[in-house]
């Protein structure tokens, strides 16, 4: 019977007489012969104290450590580094956050590589953090398992509970005279009640859920609350776990099949999740040459009808769903249904069905609902096409109604002179917000446009006001909002052509952005495009918007796809 080599990387740079200086750097730091003649697991995380988010990894991934050592590993810890998408919003800093989806991937990479891990476990919990992780252990291929180390619990504010969304929307309230500043000032110091990342299905939840369905993440490992004690257990069992994977040779290209991006896009659409999770899909997928694109979303998407009732469009928060049922029960829910493949292999080793099976529902729960009975027949995602996004846009259509609108061009060329547009109070009903250069490339960086959007909210115009950018959106923006326009302003796409006053169309329905605009008028207006300048000149921002590719192949950094757009 042939056996793994559960130490084929880390012999090489550990074992002879050649590595005895290797060996006697890590003596120094406490490490034994014996810890050394063992398979040696990277132990990837991201804590920093700049977020709540990822503020218990550190404690976490002692965890973790514990789980490797009793199942017979040596653990080796490494921390990264990560940006809040929500401290950021609204500022420059902001466009440091997608940027940083790459700097992850690569330094989990790079430390796995240069000291040749024979397996890897990451703990995950700010937005960037959890597709970095994906990205990481694609390019390693090394048995693995990403954990998440959970949301947030809801705050409380006048008696019910609240999120950082209300906050952003609180602004937008503040600024109309909607809210007093003593409700303001009331709600932010309630809001975000401790460690854990945000709270709705934002892009964080969205992805941890997603990694689930992928089969990266143990199915359930997601749910507990970051403050709540089974995460204790959850980050040991993944350490014994990982030792298993290493026995059997379980790598991550064995998982990440066409079929099981499928189930992770299925399960995106079905709780009405993050439009980020498009950008992140693609990226995955393009790690492991699994050819997945844009109009896939729409596909999946279409035919999975959304069944959690969850924020920002619904009522409940990821906490509600882990005492529902958690994502066994919404994945127990989509397999009956035949909407996903229960064949698909999981990081467990199991495939998907084995996993979901086990579901126990909570008797009176109504955060998940029967499929014959969803909270909409379709799923939460749309690509639109048409004169203004050659090559699409994302909208998110969960959580309201209106599927048409046609409205006059308010263009903006930056987010700041956006937001001071509507805190003015310069926009008005049927009006479409327009905001470009703020693309991969043109921000660089693509920053979330929550803090405009929000604000739109906040001031009653969510319902009467549309927006379309080349930036992105924040898993908590609601209303008709388009994002991802591609091609984006800085690489001559349609979208630099808009001049205030225009009519702007959305239909969703028919899958369509356009202007009314003849084709002869773009081009003329395009003929006479000059590129800016670029807003870096030199550093890590420079260097991605040299590098960074189309959002709709993912806005990765991939020298074959990047610049050209």
């Amino acid at each position: 019977m042939e056996t793994t080599d559960t130490r084929q990387r880390s012999r090489t740079i550990l074992e002879g007489r050649d590595r005895a200086p290797a060996r006697s750097y890590l003596k120094g730091m406490g490490f034994s012969d014996e810890d050394l003649s063992k398979p040696i697991v990277g132990v990837a995380h991201s804590w920093i104290e700049t977020m709540p988010c990822n503020y218990n990894h550190r404690h976490l991934a002692e965890k973790v450590k514990e789980g490797i050592r009793e199942a017979g590993g040596t653990p080796m810890e490494l921390n990264t580094i990560s940006i809040s998408d929500g401290i950021t919003m609204g500022t420059q800093g902001m466009k440091t956050s997608l940027v940083s989806r790459e700097v992850i991937a690569d330094s989990i990479e790079l430390v796995g590589r240069g000291h040749m891990f024979d397996a890897m476990v990451t703990i995950v919990g700010c937005d960037k953090t959890i597709p970095a992780a994906a990205m990481a252990h694609a390019r390693l291929g090394v048995p693995g398992a990403i954990v998440y180390s959970g949301s947030i619990a809801p705050g409380r504010f006048k008696g019910r509970d609240v999120t950082v969304q209300e906050v952003f929307e609180g602004v937008g309230a503040n600024a109309a005279g909607r809210m007093s500043d003593e409700d303001l000032l009331d709600l932010e110091e309630h809001a975000c009640p401790g460690a854990g990342a945000c709270g709705g299905q934002y892009t964080a939840n969205t992805m941890a859920m997603i990694l689930e369905f992928l089969g990266l993440s143990p199915m359930g490992s997601a749910g507990p609350p970051a403050l709540d004690g089974r995460k204790d257990e959850v980050c040991a069992s993944a350490g014994r776990l990982v030792m298993e994977l290493l026995e059997r040779g379980l790598t991550p290209e064995r998982i990440l099949t066409r079929e099981a991006f499928e189930n992770g896009i299925a399960a995106g659409a079905a709780t009405g999740g993050s439009t980020n999770l498009v950008l992140h899909l693609l990226a995955i997928a393009r790690e492991v040459g699994v050819p997945l694109d844009i109009d896939d979303f729409d596909s999946v998407s279409g035919r999975t009808p959304i069944i959690a009732d969850l924020k920002p469009g619904g009522r409940y928060t990821a906490v509600d769903v882990d005492r529902a049922g958690g994502s066994r029960l919404l994945g127990k829910r989509l397999l009956h249904a035949g909407l996903i493949d229960g064949s698909q292999l999981t990081t467990t080793g199991r495939a998907l069905a084995e996993e979901v099976e086990g579901a126990e529902e909570t008797p009176g729960q109504d955060v998940i609902v029967p499929i014959e009975e969803p909270l909409r027949s379709s799923g939460g995602l749309v690509i639109l096409k048409g004169n203004l996004a050659p090559e699409g846009c994302v909208v998110k259509v969960a959580g309201y109604t209106r599927l048409e609108h046609t409205g006059p061009a308010r263009v903006f060329d930056s987010e700041e002179d956006a937001m001071r547009a509507v805190q003015a109070g310069e926009i008005t009903e049927n009006d479409v917000v327009v905001i470009r250069y703020e693309g991969p490339k043109g921000g660089p960086g693509m920053r979330e446009m929550l803090g405009v959007t929000a604000a739109l909210v906040g001031q009653g115009l969510g319902e009467t006001v549309a927006l379309l950018t080349d930036g992105r959106f924040s898993g908590a923006t609601r209303g008709l909002m388009a994002g991802h326009v591609a091609p984006e302003a800085a690489h001559r796409g349609p979208i630099a052509a808009l001049k205030d006053g225009d009519i702007v169309t959305f239909d969703i329905e028919n899958r369509t952005l356009n202007a009314d605009l003849p084709d002869e008028e773009l081009e003329a207006r395009l003929a006479d495009w000059k590129e800016p300048e670029p807003r870096y000149a030199t550093g890590v921002m420079a260097k991605y918007a040299a590098l960074v590719s189309s959002a709709a192949e993912g806005a990765v950094t991939d020298p074959k796809l990047g610049s050209a757009g």
